[in-house]
């Protein structure tokens, strides 16, 4: 498999051209990389028109993750969100203009409802669990929609969420396509799940459309991601996604980015797959030890409560050892593991974890929040005149601005939400201090 985007810009290179054109640095070697940086001009085509090297890249792209269309963003999964729940909105057909989604999203997520002035009808999972997990089941989905008056313009799920739990999403799909409900998947963290043995893809498992972030579990840069288009959705999300993602992008792609993707596909081509699953295979070890747990492949996901520490407590202990994870809260403790991880590496993090405190349990945060009241809608209160106040004075106060990091970037409680002492309690134990609320 050829890299279009890549074999263009080092015969660009090559030629020695005086570039009288963006970027600004004109290829000199600062930090660099700087020569590889450049800008739509004749022949290196246009990401949101593409007919050339971008449009046989993202092919390319399609051909390997066995969807109808693949296309790249410059911008992670955030933009594909964004243009994913605008191509459901506007496919609709006159169903309702909200849509039915796990209540574990994406901050993107929510800014893309706002955009898009849709209503959201959260889809909830077990008691006691995580914030970040929402096991939907096709039993919950099937309630859902055999009980609403109109039905939603799709539904929209999590998998993997930053735990690695991974919904099943082939069952989930049949229930859609029973009501005639488009399927879309934040799969961020999953590009990789095409590569397994056991093909685990939303695409492959019955998705319309999903969102991968290749910068998360593939050799790309931060900023790579792919707005993927089953061959089975309608045709309408073929015939816009470019125009879906070129309404909320930006009209500066990165080339440093799409040469990244580009590459990552000879890679995937030329069997990058193999070591995805050999890694898999190695991972299997980390089994023994009774605080890990291996939901999704590539992901330890640390219990650190069930050994009597702190998640944060047990990140630090791994940082003071030259170690830094993906993510950490009170319970737990979270790494991404990819092939760029060698043996040596994954021998250190065993020996590390060998030598931890195991303590008593400790008992796990409470996470049986009571739902927040919906006063207004997410656009309402997004656009809301609003005032910064301390989390104390946030009871009875509606929600304006999400006031969540990333990572997670999953919210407790989501705009237009008013406040419960439920809500404050759990927000003090994730150190939130302060937060935006409508003005009274």
């Amino acid at each position: 498999m050829k890299a279009p985007i890549c074999d263009f810009i080092n015969e660009y290179i090559n030629k020695d051209t005086v570039r009288f054109h963006m970027p600004g640095h004109k290829g000199k070697a600062l930090l660099g990389f700087e020569k590889y940086d450049i800008t739509e001009f004749t022949g290196a085509d246009c990401l949101y028109d593409a007919k050339g090297i971008i449009m046989e890249s993202e092919s390319n792209a399609a051909s390997l993750f066995g969807s109808g269309q693949s296309l790249y963003s410059c911008e992670g999964s955030s933009l594909c969100i964004r243009a994913m729940v605008y191509l459901a909105k506007t496919y609709s057909q006159g169903n309702g203009n909200y849509v039915l989604a796990g209540r574990n999203a994406h901050s993107s997520f929510i800014s893309a409802c706002a955009l898009n002035d849709l209503d959201v009808k959260w889809l909830y999972s077990g008691k006691g669990e995580s914030y970040l997990s929402c096991k939907i089941t096709e039993g919950i989905l099937e309630n859902a929609l055999g009980s609403v008056d109109k039905l939603p313009c799709c539904v929209y799920i999590t998998s993997p969420d930053y735990l690695g739990n991974i919904c099943d999403v082939e069952s989930l799909s049949r229930v859609c396509k029973r009501y005639g409900v488009p399927l879309l998947v934040d799969n961020a963290h999953g590009a990789y799940l095409r590569f397994l043995e056991h093909d685990l893809h939303p695409i492959s498992q019955g998705a319309d459309m999903c969102c991968d972030s290749a910068h998360k579990t593939l050799p790309v840069l931060t900023g790579g991601a792919y707005l993927h288009i089953s061959k089975h959705a309608p045709e309408f999300f073929k015939e816009q996604g470019k125009s879906a993602l070129a309404l909320f992008g930006s009209t500066s792609p990165s080339y440093l980015i799409l040469a990244s993707l580009d590459y990552a596909n000879k890679l995937l081509w030329d069997g990058y797959g193999k070591k995805i699953n050999a890694l898999a295979k190695a991972l299997k070890e980390f089994e023994k030890f009774e605080f890990i747990k291996i939901n999704e492949p590539l992901k330890l996901t640390v219990e650190a409560s069930k050994i009597g520490h702190r998640g944060h407590d047990f990140a630090k202990i791994l940082e003071n050892n030259g170690i830094m994870c993906e993510f950490y809260d009170k319970d737990f403790c979270v790494l991404m593991i990819t092939p760029e991880n060698d043996a040596l590496q994954l021998e250190k993090l065993k020996n590390v974890l060998s030598q931890i405190d195991i303590k008593c349990e400790i008992k796990q945060s409470n996470y049986d929040l009571i739902t927040p009241v919906k006063k207004m809608s997410i656009r309402e209160a997004i656009y809301s005149k609003r005032v910064r106040v301390p989390l104390e004075n946030a009871l009875g106060r509606v929600l304006a601005s999400p006031n969540i990091t990333c990572p997670p970037a999953v919210s407790l409680i989501v705009c237009g939400e008013e406040f419960n002492e439920s809500v404050i309690k759990l927000c003090k134990e994730y150190r939130i201090d302060s937060c935006y609320v409508v003005d009274k």
